[in-house]
């Protein structure tokens, strides 16, 4: 067996990443039991999904990666997609370097993937063109997220936004209700669906019940996070009941980015 640690930078407030990610890779350990994984987290102070507390919640991340590199991950991921993607186009490169640059500075070789950067790379591996996003957030931060990924070069042909500031109360979301709020999104022409554009916002339980509704793939910022994290670490992208993107290599309806 072997044990894969991954760290975690993620907001004061949130729940959510440390709860999606562990299921989703301890389903993973009931099938491929060889490959076990560890977590190590960091936080960094935001309790309001507001543009200020964005930005200073950014401004904590070298310190946080260098609490983690002390902990000699295997991978590091910062989990707030909004945060990066606030910021504009492109963000969540430079994001990434500067996490590594800290982490090379301690000493520790872990790859570092971002939720923004992965939820491209995720749209990416579906072969997605045009997709339909639901987010928790404020209508200018839903746009924002939304002129993000179609600088990246993916129409977003519809949104739908929560509008729930505190990100405490995001956490707090039932998974169940996007069962029926992507009822409210003109699917009829996306590729893919993003259920949920935040990994805060709770979707796992209902990431397969949704694609095997709607019959196009159904992703999250986590379920794409998790993605990101398997291929960093040189593992099959294979989670049970997680929908395509993590339905493993040998899936022929997802193309490879």
């Amino acid at each position: 067996m072997t044990d894969h640690h991954i760290g975690m930078i993620v907001p004061s407030s949130n729940l959510t990443m440390e709860t999606e990610l562990p299921r989703m890779l301890r389903a993973r350990e009931e099938t491929e039991p060889a490959d076990r994984f560890v977590f190590h987290s960091a936080r960094a102070r935001m309790q309001h999904v507001d543009p200020e507390q964005l930005r200073a919640m950014n401004a904590q991340a070298g310190r946080a990666a260098a609490e983690l590199a002390d902990a000699r991950p295997d991978v590091v991921a910062t989990a707030c997609l909004v945060a990066i993607m606030a910021q504009g186009p492109g963000y969540h490169c430079t994001a990434e370097d500067d996490i590594t640059r800290v982490l090379r500075a301690e000493g520790c070789a872990a790859p570092v993937v971002s939720s923004a950067g992965a939820l491209l790379s995720g749209i990416a591996a579906l072969g997605a063109r045009k997709i339909a996003i639901i987010t928790p957030y404020l209508k200018p931060l839903t746009q924002a997220v939304a002129d993000y990924i179609e600088d990246a070069g993916v129409e977003v042909v519809d949104a739908l936004s929560l509008e729930v500031p505190d990100n405490l109360a995001v956490a707090r979301l039932d998974p169940a209700d996007l069962r029926e709020h992507h009822r409210k999104l003109d699917l009829s022409e996306v590729d893919a669906l993003v259920l949920s554009a935040c990994v805060q916002m709770p979707s796992l339980p209902s990431i397969q019940p949704v694609e095997d509704e709607i019959g196009i793939p159904v992703l999250s910022a986590a379920t794409a996070t998790t993605y990101r994290i398997l291929t960093e670490l040189g593992l099959e992208p294979r989670v049970p009941g997680a929908g395509r993107l993590l339905a493993g290599t040998g899936d022929e309806t997802r193309r490879p980015a």
